[in-house]
């Protein structure tokens, strides 16, 4: 059973300056739905199909899901013992020591989160602007495109797709109005989130109540031959699923972020990341097994790398009730897409906020609005990074951005809350993770897998490596002249 008491002190959190305590329960599980579900269940579908070539891709979705609920366990212990803003950049300064190794662990993932947060936003927006070309064909136009030759040492160079179209814009401008509309109090931003989310579950409940009143078996549970034999290729595609599907539940611990602003965060945050886990993973397997019913997988495989793809759920619901609720269904996943942009940029902020706040990152992000009390230039910068990553593809987007987390974060917090229960004992934890430590090492054998027990890892990891090299790089100058760990004196 879990074990959730209501305790003062640190465990609820002490003001932090310049924030203020203004989300509940509620406000926390619509904001973690919104930044789970975005657009990514929706394209992502006939890409996981893809990879394991046939509907036994549900695999993929139901793996996701246990990795998702170890990993939630995870974050709900670390996020009510440390309710602060700032999330994993505070996790992590506390568990490797803050004066220590930890803080140059927590300075390392401020950095790769310069990049990794922009691609996480940006995946959304592309995906926003992509979806919308099934309303809107011209956005489907490519002005211009290039393939950067990126030397990548041992693995050989690649090519990265710079895009710029009609789409590229839409994208852009998508990014632009979700800083925007969060440049004001966070009392109104929860808000806005709980309306952002009824459209959410609008868009998942239309498909889900289509794709169950008009299913056919046949369609769904279809196999192709040797769909579940063990092999090199059936566990090298299932790595490949699960890492798509892993994207799609990420964000159940967004709430973690704005730890510094929830009311009762040792009651709340627990309960906000473990309701979110478990009421997205049904939806994510109604709809997939709904979607799968309906439209043969074959026809999702071949559109997998064409534009159809973009518009899955559209082309789902024009074939069942004709072109009018193919463009309805078009313009709610639109507004699921932007409600996910506007969720990750609302968490992402307070993360480089945080770290400025404790003197490990530049002093600028460190600033809040005078009035309304968020950290508005750590808003601006990553808005502004986010705006430039859209004229990336979304599949470099998603598989960079999926690496390099797990690398420099999850696996870090995964370890390091067994590390926690060692070294700290007596540290106040109104959460405990049920079954201790199983769902941390499934946790960390789950990242791993899908990490290596893929087709083509080599590239991602190597933005991984150049992200900590620089990273190391800078952490050590700025240690050097700071006389901070490695080099403090005395």
């Amino acid at each position: 059973m879990a074990e959730i008491t209501n305790h003062a002190g640190a465990a609820q959190g002490s003001q932090q300056p310049g924030l203020v305590r203004g989300i509940g329960l509620a406000n926390a599980i619509s904001l973690n739905m919104t930044n789970m579900i975005g657009v990514g269940p929706f394209i992502t579908l006939p890409l996981i199909v893809l990879a394991m070539h046939g509907p036994q891709a549900i695999l993929g979705w139901i793996l996701g899901a246990i990795l998702a609920a170890c990993d939630g366990l995870v974050w709900a212990e670390l996020g009510a013992a440390m309710p602060e803003a700032g999330g994993s950049y505070f996790y992590l300064k506390v568990i490797y020591g803050q004066q220590r190794l930890g803080r140059f662990l927590s300075f390392l993932f401020i950095w790769q989160l310069t990049f990794s947060a922009p691609l996480s936003i940006a995946s959304g927006c592309v995906g926003l602007a992509q979806y919308a070309g099934y309303l809107f064909p011209v956005l489907r136009q490519t002005y211009f495109s290039y393939e950067l030759p990126v030397p990548a040492g041992p693995v050989g160079a690649f090519h990265l797709a710079i895009v710029f179209g009609p789409a590229t814009v839409v994208a852009m401008l998508c990014c632009v109005t979700a800083v925007v509309l969060l440049y004001r109090n966070i009392q109104a931003v929860g808000r806005l989130s709980s309306v952002f989310w009824l459209g959410v579950m609008g868009t998942l409940g239309a498909v889900i109540v289509t794709g169950l009143t008009h299913f056919h078996a046949k369609l769904a549970f279809t196999f192709p031959a040797g769909a579940f034999k063990p092999s090199p290729t059936f566990f090298e595609g299932l790595g490949a699923a699960t890492l798509i599907a892993t994207y799609d539940y990420w964000g159940a611990y967004s709430i973690c972020f704005l730890g510094g602003e929830v009311r009762r965060p040792g009651w709340t945050i627990p309960r906000a990341v473990l309701w979110s886990v478990g009421l997205v993973a049904a939806l994510y397997l109604m709809m997939n097994i709904s979607v799968l019913g309906v439209m043969p997988w074959q026809e999702m495989a071949g559109a997998a790398g064409t534009n159809v793809r973009l518009s899955l759920v559209a082309a789902m619901m024009q074939r069942v009730y004709g072109n009018f609720a193919g463009r309805v269904i078009a313009l709610l996943v639109v507004w699921t897409a932007f409600a996910s942009v506007y969720s990750l940029l609302l968490a992402y902020s307070r993360v480089p906020y945080a770290a400025a706040l404790d003197g490990n990152y530049f002093r600028v992000f460190a600033r809040v609005h005078p009035r309304h009390r968020f950290p508005n230039v750590s808003l601006l910068v990553l808005g502004a990074v986010s705006t430039v990553f859209c004229m990336f593809q979304l599949v470099d987007l998603l598989a960079a951005l999926v690496v390099i987390r797990i690398l420099l974060q999850f696996l870090l917090q995964q370890v390091g809350v067994m590390v926690l229960r060692r070294t700290r004992p007596e540290m106040e934890r109104p959460f405990r993770m049920w079954f201790y430590p199983w769902p941390a090492l499934m946790a960390c054998a789950g990242f791993v897998y899908i990490l290596f027990e893929r087709p083509a890892f080599g590239r991602e990891l190597f933005f991984a490596f150049l992200i900590v090299l620089t990273g190391t790089a800078l952490y050590l100058l700025r240690a050097y002249a700071r006389s901070e760990w490695p080099f403090a004196r005395g």
